[in-house]
């Protein structure tokens, strides 16, 4: 995406503040709705979530495929990549995944990866959607973004309106910092490439064409349903691998919905942060607002960003201001 320039700024006062500009370029006014991953089990969900993308000034059009069934998938492979072939084609400017599961992994190669950087279109997704977010990072080059999905974040009996806030911000390109509190955070002052998402799903791709080769970059990180042992060793092959050590700084969202047992003995995922630091010296930011969590940063995947940390607050840095 081209940088535009931004006359005036103005401040949010949330959880997660915002400061943003008045003077934008782009303002979408549509959104194309596909399924690209596991099968949507309540219709009702996404028209809730049609309405309510209404509400924030969108038009919707959903994909014809989009509440297909295949086994666990909304469609077969072959259904799910022409969805995406109808949604590069189309009117709207923005592309967002009604929900994510499992299933982008089996398109990868099929997918013409250049027609999707050339189509322009604003690609949103969450959790397996990282998949996507990377997969065109290490092809092409080209942004998308990771944040909120049509049906988790829109399509529930209540919408939080900061991630909401934060997602049209994000899409009309005036969210230009974004802070939260991170007070056990390491000093960090850097720039580099944006990019990251699910662990689970980043680590997947490790070894295949579709795992984006960034040096000194910021790297983001999320999970739900990993014990904090399966995020240590996750971390470690990334680690081992020399992934970590060639970024500027890791930031490290949330990870949720994981059970303890009583023979971890105290190992919690503070024990897997303290680990993380002990082996490797990039400066480790907490606290980040995005995962699979009612309030959800939008957040864009191969953007040049910066972070910095001071007084227990953190700041990333999304958009320069002129």
């Amino acid at each position: 995406m081209s940088d535009h320039q931004h006359t005036q700024s103005c401040s949010h006062a949330h959880h997660a503040d915002a400061d943003s500009c008045e003077h934008c370029h782009r303002d979408p006014k549509g959104v194309y709705l596909f399924s690209p991953s596991s099968a949507v089990a309540d219709p009702n969900a996404l028209q809730l979530a049609c309405e309510r993308l209404g509400t924030l000034g969108l038009q919707t059009i959903v994909d014809r495929d989009a509440l297909e069934v295949h086994e666990r998938f909304a469609g077969t492979d072959r259904q799910r990549l022409a969805a995406l072939q109808r949604a590069v084609k189309q009117k709207h400017e923005i592309v967002m995944a009604t929900r994510g599961g499992y299933g982008l992994g089996r398109l990868l190669h099929k997918i013409d990866w250049k027609a999707v950087a050339d189509s322009g279109k604003i690609f949103i997704g969450h959790s397996d959607f990282t998949a996507f977010n990377l997969a065109l990072l290490a092809k092409t080059g080209a942004v998308s973004y990771t944040g909120p999905a049509a049906i988790p974040d829109f399509g529930q009996k209540t919408m939080d309106d900061l991630t909401a806030d934060l997602f049209m911000e994000s899409m009309r390109e005036e969210l230009e910092v974004l802070s939260f509190e991170s007070p056990d955070s390491d000093h960090v002052d850097a720039r580099g490439i944006l990019w990251g998402g699910n662990l689970a799903m980043l680590i997947s791709l490790m070894g295949t064409p579709y795992f984006p080769e960034i040096q000194g970059g910021i790297l983001f990180l999320e999970d739900v349903g990993e014990h904090p042992y399966r995020i240590e060793r996750m971390l470690s092959q990334l680690f081992h691998a020399g992934v970590l050590g060639r970024q500027k700084a890791i930031v490290l969202g949330r990870f949720t919905e994981y059970r303890l047992a009583p023979h971890d003995n105290g190992y919690t995922m503070d024990s897997v942060i303290a680990w993380l630091r002990s082996v490797c010296k990039v400066p480790v930011v907490t606290g980040l607002p995005y995962g699979h969590v009612k309030v959800k940063a939008t957040l864009p995947v191969g953007a040049e960003a910066g972070i910095a940390t001071e007084d227990g607050m953190a700041y990333l840095l999304l958009r320069e201001h002129h």
